[in-house]
């Protein structure tokens, strides 16, 4: 200890110590300078090359949908063979798919899904389902229940079920696109709470996809679980499901507890007056 005292008196360390720290500095601020470069010059080539596939994309995609030109002319296009190719390429694809069916229906539409299967974009989505990462995992879900792949139905409730609350809304969001309220009929056997955040989103998901079928939500009113309960009340309250009225009305005259006979009656009142 008193040898480290006495180099430290002595004051010999500090000129090397001084040098090496700035050295170290310099050092690392010319790697951070390099990466920036390095980043900023992948992001001004991405965007490039985000035009130029965009341009090329818009153009045979409109011969596709709106000129019925085969997807086997486009396969056979150098262009498209070669693009294809990167994965770069199949994102701003998907995006552009995604785009335009949420702007058109019908035959429209029906092609968009034809050729977003016929492509093997279809495989990128469950690959991503697949994923271990959720952000990932919820971009498959999204654009598979965006273009009405009931198929990934199964693979989608399993996620529902999931801890993480942003995974688990958008898995139960695409659940009910792709089957209406059989997409969460099975929350009557769920154990754990489904908070007020999930719920409103869950409500929301039916007034989005205007669910036109809605048998089967009584169903939510017989779970032992109190918030999925609630969730059913709500549901037949903001869609003024008044043939439910029945099941509501039992409901109350037994409920569990003062909360959920509150709420029911609360939605009787509503819907009949």
């Amino acid at each position: 200890m008193i040898k480290f005292w006495e180099l430290y008196e002595n004051g010999d360390w500090v000129k090397p110590f001084l040098i090496l720290s700035i050295s170290l500095f310099i050092a690392a601020s010319f790697i951070l300078y390099l990466l920036i470069i390095r980043s900023r010059s992948k992001n001004i080539r991405k965007d490039r090359l985000r035009i130029e596939y965009s341009t090329f994309i818009e153009k045979f995609m409109f011969a596709l949908v709106f000129q019925d030109t085969p997807f086997s002319s486009i396969k056979e296009d150098k262009d498209y063979e070669e693009f294809s190719k990167t994965s770069f390429f199949r994102e701003v694809l998907m995006d552009s798919i995604i785009n335009l069916h949420k702007n058109y229906e019908g035959i429209y539409a029906k092609k968009l899904e034809q050729f977003y299967k016929d492509s093997g974009l279809i495989n990128d989505s469950f690959k991503k389902l697949r994923s271990l990462k959720w952000e990932i995992k919820c971009k498959g879900i999204t654009e598979l229940a965006e273009l009405n792949v009931a198929e990934s139905f199964g693979s989608i409730m399993k996620v529902s079920k999931a801890r993480n609350k942003t995974l688990k809304i958008t898995a139960l969001n695409a659940c009910i696109k792709l089957a209406g309220i059989k997409g969460i009929e099975h929350l009557t056997e769920h154990q754990h709470p489904i908070d007020d955040w999930t719920q409103l989103n869950i409500i929301h998901a039916f007034k989005k996809h205007d669910i036109g079928d809605i048998k089967g939500v009584e169903l939510l009113l017989e779970s032992k679980n109190t918030t999925v309960v609630i969730l059913g009340l709500k549901l037949i309250k903001e869609l003024k499901l008044s043939q439910k009225l029945p099941y509501v009305t039992q409901l109350a005259a037994v409920a569990p507890n003062i909360q959920v006979k509150y709420i029911a009656q609360d939605v009787l009142q509503t819907l009949t007056v």
